[in-house]
């Protein structure tokens, strides 16, 4: 007996120190404890959902990416931003998708390369009397995200100018807090330069009052104990995309039209949406549905073309809607240019058409913007301007590299060694760029419907009311068609 309770005894004695042991090997390794593998099983990210639509796309595909690159599947938690550091502390995610400021560095934390720069300002009104320096701001109503850049970068401010105060906004986004001083429900907030920009398409009256220190770099954040292999890896993964023009490609696929569009033209397409619009919009999803495309990219490319005007005609005598010539409307078997229905599918075909015709190995945005250059200058000479961006070494296949040569075939230098000649290259490039414009807002304002068809270059994040939305109020449940839009204010 008195062996079997010492064999029992030194039986509850190893396990105890079996768990001992095993305790203090995970101590410092506790991500394990909650956290799939990322080597193996899948990467977790989270990512600040009250910034803006474009940074919380890009932060996704930039982490997809990286995923990718991992081979492993992708989890992404979206926290607001005030929540991001305690879920990485919990390690409840391997890292932070959304950038942190690398000048404002937590010694919590651990952080990867840099991978892009941004500008912070102060954001007024311009209705309203602009300050100059930041002890002009005390006093006033002023307004952040809480756990932002932006708030982390009032907080050091605040060791300086002790008098400076602001509200600290949870359940709001970047976009919420400019759309109020816009509103001037609010003095002043701040937020980056891209930020502005966005919002400046949808109200005229925000303007910059001055920037905050200097250019700032972003890279993401790491829990303090994260695997150091697996910062090593993100390493390696931004030296391989910024080598390779990736990085430089995803970032002008989510800001690179931001300021295309002058305040002005921005205004007066958005006030469109409402008059005009509705008036085409069934021929337009009509005619994206026939071609398997967003039919706000249609709808973007007519507004380009005529301002939505079935009417319209150049010196050139290019017609309609979506401004055909003779040669391309008798190739699309269009009767009547100045018919809306004809033009519309006929633009539609066309573009479709120049895509199929395209080297099928380009991927999406890029095969989206490429045809688009064509469909303004024709298929001879864009493939010249991807024969001159391969002569100067760049990326044939990307509209980023393409666009830097195509207003070179104007000039003699290049164009004369060219098969097709002298082209006005940097009317493509604007064409392109306003339409990205262009569509970017219309897709923000109309949102996803049961009509869209989605593809790789659309946002996809979405809110429920977003701050620069549209309501629809159809007339009858059935004539969305007949739809008046107002801009909410």
């Amino acid at each position: 007996m008195r062996r079997h309770t010492l064999l029992i005894r030194l039986l509850q004695i190893g396990i105890f120190l079996s768990l001992l042991l095993f305790g203090y090997t995970h101590l410092n390794k506790p991500l394990s404890l909650t956290l799939p593998s990322w080597r193996d099983d899948e990467l977790v990210v989270v990512v600040a959902q009250d910034t803006t639509l474009s940074d919380e796309e890009f932060s996704k595909q930039l982490a997809l990416q990286f995923a990718n690159y991992l081979y492993v599947p992708l989890k992404i938690i979206l926290a607001p931003a005030d929540q991001v550091e305690t879920v990485l502390n919990k390690h409840q995610a391997h890292f932070s998708a959304s950038g942190f400021r690398l000048d404002q560095k937590d010694n919590k934390l651990l952080y990867g390369p840099a991978y892009q720069t941004v500008h912070e300002q102060v954001v007024f009104n311009q209705d309203q009397s602009t300050p100059h320096k930041l002890t002009d701001l005390i006093g006033h109503r002023i307004a952040v995200v809480a756990g932002s850049n932006h708030e982390k970068m009032l907080i050091a401010l605040r060791k300086e100018i002790p008098a400076l105060t602001w509200e600290s906004r949870t359940k709001q986004t970047v976009e919420d807090l400019l759309k109020e001083v816009a509103q001037g429900d609010l003095d002043y907030t701040l937020a980056n330069h891209e930020q502005i920009e966005q919002m400046n398409n949808y109200y005229l009256n925000l303007a910059v009052a001055f920037d905050i220190g200097q250019p700032a770099k972003i890279g993401w954040a790491f829990p303090a104990n994260a695997d150091n292999a697996l910062i090593a890896a993100s390493k390696q993964f931004f030296a391989e995309i910024e080598k390779n023009g990736e990085l430089n490609k995803l970032l002008d696929r989510y800001y690179g039209h931001n300021d295309r569009l002058a305040p002005l033209d921005a205004a007066e397409f958005i006030a469109q949406t409402g008059k005009t619009l509705p008036k085409f919009r069934r021929l337009f999803e009509e005619a994206g549905k026939a071609v398997n495309e967003d039919w706000r990219l249609i709808a973007a490319i007519a507004y380009q073309e005529s301002h939505w005007d079935p009417l319209a005609t150049s010196f050139t005598n290019v017609r309609g809607m979506m401004m055909l010539t003779e040669a391309t409307a008798d190739r699309m078997n269009v009767k009547n240019r100045l018919d809306a229905r004809e033009s519309i599918f006929a633009g539609a075909k066309y573009l479709e058409l120049i895509k199929q015709q395209l080297p099928q190995h380009i991927e999406e945005p890029e095969l989206t913007w490429l045809a688009l250059s064509a469909y303004n200058q024709g298929q001879g000479h864009l493939e010249d301007a991807r024969v001159l961006t391969q002569r100067q070494g760049g990326n044939a296949d990307t509209w980023l590299e393409v666009k830097r040569w195509l207003p070179a075939l104007n000039n003699p230098q290049y164009f004369e060694k060219l098969r097709h000649g002298y082209a006005r290259g940097g009317e493509a490039v604007v064409f392109v760029e306003n339409i990205r414009a262009y569509y970017d807002i219309l897709s923000r304002l109309t949102g996803e419907t049961a009509n869209s068809t989605p593809h790789n270059y659309q946002l996809v994040s979405t809110r429920d009311n977003p701050a620069f939305s549209l309501h629809a109020k159809p007339k009858t449940t059935s004539d969305l068609a007949e739809s008046s839009y107002s801009l909410i204010r």
